[in-house]
């Protein structure tokens, strides 16, 4: 079975570029951005996934995602309105963790279904997900930015992301070692084991780095995750549209190809 698994905050983010007219410009971009992903990867089941509080990383690092701080209202106005409609309206799964993040919820149902048999495929921009080819063949992931499948590394992602940092989360990584010095290290367990022991400080950051970046596995405590089960209301979301004045999408030729998209995607795990 095909699974397909939307890192929702990313690609609502994600909608606030391109078409910015109108009252509700990111709802949208986000749901006129949607359907062709269903139609390009033609999935069985799809996941959408929610952010909860990851109090163990910002414990480890108190700067952690501090400088993704958005205090725009309407845009904030617009991402709960986008949630809300996906719940009411489209045949997907909504998954949340309270107390972890929107990539760990994703690894762990990659690893669900992955064990399974099942091919899953990740949407998102996010490079953190790429450790995740390297434990699963049957994963891959979709950069809808670039708009390519991304490679599967060969190295070990964690340790080369741990060495050099994650600029975009806010984690430092070890003075002076940037990519090539890292590429060289994660090629070369006994060089990085001695450029490791040689400075107790490089070490700590490392072991920090890794769990920081590492995603969490909660597959033997699935209970912990929040699940909406959403419906096929397709009237209720073209009234939605028509009230939001969304008029190209609700044309008779453009909505029967919209709604045709979705109707075949089941919700049972």
């Amino acid at each position: 079975m095909n699974v397909l698994l939307l890192d929702a905050y990313n690609l609502i983010y994600r909608a606030r570029s391109g078409y910015m007219k109108g009252d509700y410009p990111v709802v949208y971009n986000f749901f006129r951005g949607i359907r062709p992903l269903i139609e390009k990867f033609n999935p069985k089941k799809v996941y959408f996934v929610l952010e909860g509080n990851p109090e163990f990383r910002t414990q480890l690092n108190e700067s952690y995602k501090a400088n993704r701080e958005n205090k725009d209202r309407h845009f904030h106005e617009q991402k709960a309105q986008i949630i809300a409609i996906v719940r009411e309206c489209f045949p997907f799964i909504s998954v949340r963790h309270p107390n972890l993040e929107c990539d760990d919820t994703i690894a762990t149902m990659v690893k669900v279904h992955c064990l399974q048999g099942d091919d899953c495929t990740i949407i998102s921009s996010d490079s953190d997900f790429y450790q995740l080819l390297n434990l699963f063949d049957n994963c891959s992931i979709y950069n809808p930015v670039r708009k390519k499948m991304i490679e599967k590394p060969d190295y070990d992602y964690v340790t080369w992301k741990s060495l050099r940092g994650d600029p975009t989360d806010n984690i430092s990584g070890i003075p002076g070692c940037g990519d090539k010095t890292a590429d060289k290290l994660v090629r070369s367990p006994g060089l990085l084991s001695e450029y490791l022991n040689k400075d107790p400080i490089r070490q700590q950051i490392f072991e920090r780095n890794v769990n920081l970046i590492r995603l969490v596995d909660f597959s033997d405590k699935l209970s912990e995750m929040e699940r909406h089960d959403g419906v096929k209301d397709f009237e209720q979301l073209y009234d939605i549209f028509d009230d939001m004045s969304f008029q190209s999408m609700i044309k008779e030729k453009t909505w029967n190809k919209y709604v045709n998209t979705f109707k075949e995607l089941i919700l049972c795990i």
